[in-house]
């Protein structure tokens, strides 16, 4: 199997000088100073805008990388991607880096996908979507029939409008209202606005567009994209089809090569990144964030401070109460999903893998029944597989590949410890299901690494281990996303948790989102 692996020992993006001297340089050179808390891509993706933009920039990340939610687990001596894994819309980073003076190119080697992903029914059927609209047209042709290939086209034509809608007076926008957006659109779009049935769920609209139960399945697993169940996301967030439709790319060395170009070129920008530090709170002083405190007691003054962080976490009083007291109370009843999940190194045989691949449950909705309603692992989860040597190495027949697998879980890991018991029987399900669909997986227990929800409440406290932030269910959830200005003058905020929402490009617009609200808020040339 080809090593595509990373030495973090060897190749650690290197840290800035000592901190106390970092914090001197600072104060002395009369610039204004930003901190990040998190070196997630949210915060990755402020950092570069302000520190393109002339201002010093400390970044605090209490794990040893860069990436957050980005992460690779090490698998007998094989490094896995375990977080996302699916890489859309990279112009947003060509832009990014291109407004930093440089080029997405020079730091990282990605490739468009001619295969979007390849998705198994218990049936037996198997279903590939291309990157081109007319293979797929095909291709549901020959699965299910011409009249759902037509079907299908015009789905794709309403998820681009729905796309075309949002993308700029909502996913763009500071601090979308319901409101703001229909005074963004104008008289003429408020009718685009109706189209895009956003009182709908996306289930039900779903069912409009497809017959076939098994479209409806493959469409709706979108909503947890988002965290979402598709029995309660609106019906907007068919849009991500279009996202993926647009085309999907495959990064070279896998996804945390992205987190070290951002944090790479950061350093090159002039900013600090400090690694294994922890900040314990939000420093405040007359009303306004005026630095952090670290974990081991030391100070750091900063003119704003950008918590690239879950807002559940902030809110739970994890960086003070003072900071507690600038963004929404976390509601748990409210959080989106979490996972379990497993890193392996296994041979497979029988059905061919694509990079993504889908496998579903005869009654995929039960599944959010379970978590949602019953707050329980599902008993027949649906499973998502990332074959990782597949489309850019040279897997071998009968010879060990990196595989990632994702079933879907409640985030109840602050007080559910998802015993040793409940693992394995979510494990020999999804196993299963490869199974009944047609892929023998010759699994070796040292062979394979599972995260749980309290694994990741652990990682990433205060959150129960949701992965999204708050589930979008309901046409208002998207508008309740707190934006990139907090209660509290001087902190911003940046990542999933908060507007425009969850997903690699997403965080990425959020970040940049907070970094011009900062250089707004300072009188800084934003052409700078």
């Amino acid at each position: 199997m080809p090593q595509t692996g990373w030495s973090a020992a060897a190749n650690r993006p290197r840290h800035c000088r000592g901190l106390q001297e970092a914090i001197r340089t600072l104060i002395n050179s009369g610039k204004k100073h930003a901190v990040i808390i998190g070196a997630g891509i949210g915060g990755l993706t402020s950092a570069l805008d302000l520190a393109s933009r002339g201002l010093k920039v400390s970044v605090f990340e209490h794990a040893a990388r860069p990436g957050g939610k980005m992460r690779e687990v090490d698998v007998q001596g094989h490094a896995i991607d375990s977080g996302p894994t699916v890489f859309t819309m990279p112009w947003v980073f060509e832009q990014l880096f291109a407004d930093a003076g440089s080029r997405l190119e020079d730091y990282l080697s990605i490739r468009p996908a001619d295969l979007l992903a390849r998705h198994f029914w218990r049936d037996g059927s198997q279903l590939d979507l291309f990157a081109e609209l007319e293979p797929s047209v095909a291709a549901i042709a020959s699965f299910a029939g011409v009249a759902e290939a037509q079907r299908y086209r015009a789905f794709c034509r309403r998820a681009q409008q729905v796309f075309k809608t949002l993308d700029r007076p909502f996913m763009r926008s500071q601090r979308p209202s319901p409101w703001a957006l229909v005074a963004a659109v104008g008289v003429r779009g408020l009718l685009d606005l109706w189209r895009i049935q956003p009182f709908r769920s996306l289930w039900r609209e779903l069912g409009r567009h497809f017959q076939d139960h098994r479209l409806q399945s493959l469409f709706g697993r979108y909503a947890t994209y988002c965290g979402a169940s598709p029995l309660q996301a609106p019906a907007t967030l068919m849009l991500i089809a279009h996202v993926e439709q647009v085309g999907v790319w495959q990064v070279e060395g896998g996804m945390q090569r992205l987190a070290e170009a951002l944090a790479e070129l950061l350093q090159r920008k002039g900013g600090c990144v400090r690694y294994d530090t922890a900040v314990s709170k939000v420093t405040v002083q007359a009303g306004r964030a005026v630095g952090v405190q670290l974990a081991d007691g030391t100070s750091c003054r900063a003119d704003v401070v950008i918590a690239n962080t879950d807002v559940a976490a902030i809110g739970s009083g994890l960086l003070g109460p003072e900071a507690a007291a600038a963004v929404p109370r976390p509601d748990s009843a409210r959080r989106s999903l979490s996972a379990l999940t497993f890193s392996l190194v296994a041979i497979t045989a029988g059905r061919e893998l694509g990079h993504h691949n889908v496998f579903f449950p005869d009654d995929y909705p039960r599944e959010f029944v379970d978590i949602f309603h019953h707050r329980r692992l599902p008993s027949r989860p649906a499973v998502y597989v990332c074959a990782q040597d597949r489309g850019l190495g040279d897997t071998r027949p009968g010879a060990p590949e990196r595989l990632f697998l994702i079933t879907n879980a409640p985030a109840s890991g602050d007080h559910d410890g998802f015993a040793a018991d409940s693992v394995k029987r979510q494990q020999t399900a999804a196993f299963e299901l490869l199974r009944a669909c047609g892929l023998a997986v010759d699994v070796d227990a040292r062979h394979l690494v599972a995260t749980t929800p309290t694994d990741f409440e652990r990682r990433f406290p205060g959150t129960g281990g949701a992965l999204y932030g708050a589930a979008p269910h309901g046409w208002r959830a998207s508008f309740s996303r707190p934006g990139a200005r907090s209660r509290l003058p001087g902190l911003y905020l940046a990542g999933g948790s908060v507007h425009p929402g969850p997903g690699v490009p997403m965080v990425a617009l959020s970040g940049r989102l907070a970094a011009a609200a900062v250089a707004a808020d300072l009188g800084l040339d934003a052409a700078q």
